[in-house]
């Protein structure tokens, strides 16, 4: 195998809500008594796509308390729900609600192509790390999913301190792993806060683009994790 570690990104690259984020919260609103489809969902993401981005200019490190947290996804699903035409008045309530449904292990699943190529990679002898931006219950999560066993190094923000796109939270996890970065290998599911800061802090990266949102990316990307096993040469 080309590398003697493997880091992963978690959420989008390995988890994802159950059944998908936009039937969950489809499903959600529904429940609470305002009709939404996952089609709409989907039509109203592009209003929120540079939260994430704008909160790391301004390392608002939202994953790092329950406060800011909170904050950080009230103000996500203010603009979604805005988005989707749901009354100013029923926007506070319903920020509430799903941010309990969001955080609840019960609402996780792994990605199919995730689990077997884990064991690949776990009977390769290779170590394996997972480098997230999370809250601290991501701890939970693994647990609740039983994928904690596979990683003996996880370097979650909501504990450490430092959110991607910084590199040293890639730092961090060589350094535990006691791995120089020309021996590790990232594997995220965005060029902006997985590929590139992996790559500026030395180490190799694949993006898993199951969706074909990043075309033009121009480093490895793969369609589905059965793909990474042959990218490293395993």
């Amino acid at each position: 195998m080309r590398y003697r570690a493997v880091f992963f990104d978690a959420g989008g690259t390995l988890i994802d809500p159950h059944p998908t984020f936009t039937e969950l919260l489809a499903t959600t609103l529904t429940e609470e008594g305002h009709a939404v489809s996952p089609a709409q969902v989907v039509d109203g993401l592009p209003a929120v796509a540079d939260v994430f981005l704008q909160a790391a200019k301004d390392r608002e490190l939202w994953t790092t308390s329950d406060e800011r947290s909170r904050r950080f996804w009230g103000r996500f699903y203010r603009l979604l729900l805005g988005g989707l035409g749901i009354p100013e008045g029923e926007i506070a309530r319903l920020t509430g609600r799903l941010y309990a449904v969001f955080t609840d292990p019960n609402n996780y699943h792994l990605i199919p192509d995730a689990p077997p190529v884990l064991d690949k990679l776990h009977d390769a002898g290779a170590v394996l790390g997972l480098v997230s931006n999370f809250e601290a219950w991501l701890e939970r999560l693994l647990e609740h999913l039983d994928v904690a066993r596979y990683f003996p190094v996880r370097v979650i923000s909501g504990i450490e301190g430092v959110e991607k796109p910084d590199p040293a939270i890639f730092r961090i996890a060589l350094l535990r792993a006691e791995v120089p970065a020309a021996d590790a290998v990232y594997v995220g599911d965005n060029p902006v806060f997985d590929a590139l800061p992996a790559e500026e802090a030395g180490m190799a990266a694949v993006i898993v683009d199951r969706s074909n949102r990043y075309p033009e990316y121009d480093g490895t990307r793969i369609e589905s994790l059965d793909e990474l096993p042959g990218v490293l040469e395993l």
